[in-house]
């Protein structure tokens, strides 16, 4: 089969490279960038950035900048083997499990309340500069999940206490932004105040899964407050800007599929049915928004390009998590068969982003592999299921 095929591509390339490779924002890691002190400069370490990011043609050797492991990348490759592993229990799997978690002990970053991960790289954006491993909540959250997914198939306790202990640094290292109810959204890092909702869905996501194994009140009643804060700037036709900031307002694919994973991810540990009409508006919108009839998945809710395969595993793993995969099959299969044919290397490796008249074919191994490894698995464990 076209996915099982494409699957086994994907993982001989990422295993020759070690699990390790470039990221479209680690331009600033640069050597050249450093020893000339550029990086000083808030704007010029913006357009740097921006101009690696964008410019199809792989620059990184040139610049000096290194491959490496990316913390996020390594726990979705860690929930990947999880899924694997329930597909087939073969011993490489629980290997590559058990190499995942020692590879995260080593990146997790000291000083906080509780653990935590961030980026490999200075990390410029228009709200704010992160210096190398600050933490985020989007980095902490899916290595927590990953580290869940191995607790259910190892039953080693220390991986459980090291969930929790993330939920220690959403509850009190992250900002919160209040609205009048006395709801919240949590920051993105501890450095920032920005108010960027699937970031903050994804803390509730992470706390919601952890209430289910230990019952703690707390969690869950704080889960709820972000949840609810994300929840009233639903737009009415369902959909959800980036942030609050000006230059947030756009909608996109794969942060639209973020909110409505996370808030049925709420609703599945916590037991809490209130939301049922917006996850369905928002499941709606997202549907019938972001992916054309020949299967491309679009960026924007008005706009083709990029088209970026984070949108097509995206879909696969909010389909997957809502428990409608098999309802809408057919819609997967003609998005994964489109990525397939379109984006994939005879190497192995999906290409970053096609636009309309170049596509960026640099192997970025956290935004694209990472993702399409994970949602390939996840295809493949609902495939073995049924």
């Amino acid at each position: 089969m076209i996915v099982d095929s494409s699957f086994s591509k994907l993982e001989k390339f990422c295993i020759k490279n070690n699990f390790k490779g470039y990221d479209p924002f680690d331009a600033l890691n640069s050597n050249f960038f450093i020893f000339f002190r550029l990086n000083k400069f808030y704007l010029l370490r913006l357009i740097w950035l921006q101009f690696f990011k964008i410019f199809p043609i792989n620059l990184r050797t040139v610049a000096d900048v290194k491959k490496d492991y990316n913390s996020k990348g390594l726990g979705l490759f860690l929930s990947s083997y999880c899924n694997l592993y329930k597909i087939n229990p073969k011993k490489k799997y629980l290997k590559k499990i058990h190499f995942f978690i020692n590879q995260l002990n080593l990146l997790e970053v000291k000083g906080y309340s509780g653990s935590c991960w961030g980026y490999n790289f200075d990390w410029q954006a228009r709200a704010f500069f992160q210096p190398k491993n600050t933490p985020t909540v989007v980095a902490s959250v899916f290595i927590g999940y990953s580290l869940l997914d191995a607790y259910e198939i190892l039953k080693d306790k220390k991986l459980l206490i090291k969930s929790r202990s993330i939920c220690d640094f959403i509850l009190k290292d992250l900002n919160r932004t209040y609205d009048l109810d006395g709801n919240f959204c949590f920051s993105y890092s501890p450095l920032d105040k920005t108010q960027v909702y699937n970031a903050s869905l994804l803390g509730s996501r992470l706390l919601s899964r952890v209430y289910f194994y230990t019952k703690e009140k707390n969690l869950i009643q704080e889960a709820k407050r972000s949840v609810d804060f994300c929840v009233n700037k639903q737009k009415i036709n369902g959909a959800w800007s980036y942030g609050n900031l000006d230059f947030h307002k756009w909608i996109d694919n794969f942060h639209t599929g973020y909110n409505i994973e996370c808030i049925s991810e709420y609703v599945k540990y916590s037991g809490d049915n209130s939301y049922d009409k917006v996850l369905k508006k928002g499941l709606d919108y997202y549907l019938k928004n972001f992916f054309t009839k020949h299967g491309e998945p679009k960026y924007y809710n008005n706009k083709l390009y990029p088209i970026d395969l984070h949108s097509t595993a995206q879909l696969i793993i909010t389909l997957s998590r809502m428990d409608i995969f098999s309802k809408h099959k057919s819609l997967i299969d003609k998005v994964l068969n489109w990525s397939i044919l379109n984006m994939q290397d005879k190497k192995g490796f999906f290409y970053y982003q096609k636009n309309k008249f170049f596509t960026n074919k640099i192997p970025y191994m956290r935004w694209t592999q990472a993702w399409m490894f994970f949602s390939l698995t996840e295809y493949l464990k609902i495939q073995n299921e049924s």
